[in-house]
């Protein structure tokens, strides 16, 4: 596949749907309107997570229009960070959002199956190409590494703006993880 994408023209790359860019190796205009279409049914999970790329608008609309929902009885809100930190208890907590019941075995089971290093090793068959684009370090706060003191500080503006004081603004422990 990364081939085939050297070989085509810029604007070849991207095409725009209802006013958002979106990259075309990896879509159609045609998947996105099947997608507008997709009724959900009742016993249904979808796992929504916002993509890695500056081509979807912008993180803190996406978040923000989340906050909307949050507080549904059928979502729940898991936080990376919060995987890392204790992933069996967020496993648990994901289990039982689903009503399921896991032995302590199936728990560790899942935990080791689920490591960012686990998931990395495997992302090949997982994933495709893809793969190595999607799963880079894992670290929790490795923005530092990645940002500029004005950037950080635009992001932080940012989440002041359209998160501080809403509940998925808390959920996600910015100043925990974030400053």
């Amino acid at each position: 596949m990364a081939e085939k994408v050297k070989q085509l023209q810029p604007e070849e790359k991207q095409f725009m749907y209802k006013g958002t860019l979106y990259p075309s190796p990896l879509t159609s205009p045609e998947n996105l309107q099947a997608v507008d279409k997709f009724e959900a049914r009742a016993d249904d999970i979808l796992l929504v997570s916002y993509p890695k790329s500056a081509f979807y608008g912008s993180y803190f609309d996406y978040i923000s229009a989340w906050n909307k929902k949050v507080n549904d009885e059928n979502v729940l809100v898991v936080i990376y960070e919060e995987l890392k930190k204790n992933m069996s208890e967020e496993i648990k907590k994901i289990a039982k959002f689903l009503n399921f019941t896991l032995t302590d075995e199936q728990i560790q089971s899942i935990c080791s199956m689920s490591t960012f290093k686990s998931m990395k090793e495997n992302s090949r068959n997982t994933h495709g190409e893809m793969g190595n684009i999607l799963f880079r370090k894992g670290d929790i706060g490795d923005w530092k590494n990645c940002l500029t003191e004005e950037q950080s500080k635009a992001i932080d503006d940012k989440f002041e703006k359209h998160l501080l004081g809403t509940k998925i603004g808390d959920l996600l422990k910015y100043d925990e993880y974030c400053k």
